[in-house]
């Protein structure tokens, strides 16, 4: 790891991949059935906060890019220059609930890696694993998912479904 290495390169490294990840959210994609969870969870008074080991600069370009930053309350991107502040730490999951004023029983996390279920699980909150390529279930049930899904499309059906008597803070891992 640079930080390790070579301390005095982490912030230009930081910053160089920053730029990197903003330029490449210009192509990306929202997954199939993104913007139904999000949708799903407007309708039903969650808060969404994003919650990512890229840079919030690029999530936000990402999230005004695809028209979907009205239903996003909070955006917590790595930390610039600590790498220490990537997920699998629980601490961008516990800034977004605390920007929230969310416990972490009133909360659900959907990561599509593992580092993301044991950063929920550190930050006491249940992770749904998003499979979105093949394999990636084993992976996810192995590392503690509540449940792995292979659709967001799924997911947002399983929210209209439920309707909370509280507001609860979701957080949707993009990528």
């Amino acid at each position: 790891m640079v930080s390790d290495a070579r301390p005095d390169l982490t912030e230009s490294t930081d910053s160089a991949l920053a730029t990197l990840e903003t330029e490449a959210v210009q192509v990306g994609r929202p997954p199939p059935g993104g913007e139904s969870v999000l949708r799903a969870c407007a309708r039903s008074g969650r808060l969404v906060s994003v919650v990512s080991n890229n840079a919030g600069a690029a999530i936000e370009t990402y999230l005004t890019e695809h028209g979907l930053s009205s239903f996003v309350a909070g955006v917590f991107g790595r930390t610039p220059g600590d790498p220490s502040s990537m997920k699998p730490n629980p601490r961008l999951l516990l800034e977004a609930m605390e920007a929230a004023g969310a416990e972490p029983e009133h909360c659900i996390f959907i990561g599509d890696a593992a580092r993301d279920v044991e950063a929920g699980e550190a930050a006491g909150v249940p992770t749904i694993g998003y499979a979105n390529k093949p394999g990636k279930d084993a992976k996810l049930t192995a590392a503690g998912a509540i449940v792995v899904v292979d659709s967001m499309q799924a997911i947002a059906e399983a929210m209209q479904q439920k309707q909370c008597s509280r507001p609860a803070t979701d957080s949707l891992q993009q990528r």
